[in-house]
């Protein structure tokens, strides 16, 4: 009886169904190949753990970094930038709130918190759906477009300090790309994939 360290010590051949183990060649079982297969699969390399590392500790620094030069310029948070700009480029400029939060380039505990911050600063409003009694509409109000548009040449400018300063055209395209391919293969819910929902920070 070969036991399993000695099945994942093997050499499989072409139709991987014969590896030749420490105890001599042995017939390997579906579930054994199945297990070897998955914990391979399940280790990534360690380029691949130190650019995740590097990934997040950078994600968070800049956003730390442009939230607080916001704060400086006395502007409300990145969250808000971020709802009313969606808001902005879509139709009618409204959505409805799942829509919105789908949308949104930053993810939110709780969207509805953020659209009655909104709402009370009179930067949206609230509308009935003429599809659905029960349902809402989030609306941009004029207010509203004039502080997203007050506040992108800060938000620009952080964004130029901290990343485009860094690193010239061709990197930050570069960057661009790796990040695309991540979210093409099937990050949508982290990096907030599919084409229809690229970010774009300006209208």
């Amino acid at each position: 009886m070969v036991g399993p360290a000695a099945r994942y010590r093997c050499i499989v051949n072409a139709d991987a169904s014969i590896c030749a183990g420490t105890l001599g060649d042995v017939k390997l079982d579906a579930f054994a190949w199945n297990h070897y297969r998955l914990r391979m699969a399940a280790s990534p390399s360690e380029a691949a753990v130190q650019a995740w590392a590097r990934l997040v500790r950078v994600s968070r620094s800049l956003l730390d970094a442009v939230e607080a030069e916001l704060k400086v310029a006395g502007f409300p948070a990145l969250a808000w930038y971020d709802a009313l700009l969606e808001l902005d480029r879509a139709p009618e400029r409204r959505l409805r709130p799942f829509e919105l939060e789908r949308q949104m380039l930053l993810p939110q505990y709780s969207t509805s918190r953020l659209v009655d911050r909104l709402e009370k600063a009179g930067l949206v409003e609230r509308l009935g759906c003429r599809d659905d009694r029960r349902g809402q509409h989030v609306a941009l109000t004029q207010a509203g477009r004039e502080l997203r548009n007050r506040m992108w040449p800060a938000y620009a400018a952080a964004i130029e300090r901290h990343l485009g300063s860094k690193i010239g055209c061709t990197e930050a395209q570069k960057l661009a790309e790796l990040l695309g391919q991540l979210s093409a293969s099937g990050c949508e819910g982290a990096l907030r994939a599919s084409a229809e929902a690229e970010p774009q920070l300006t209208p």
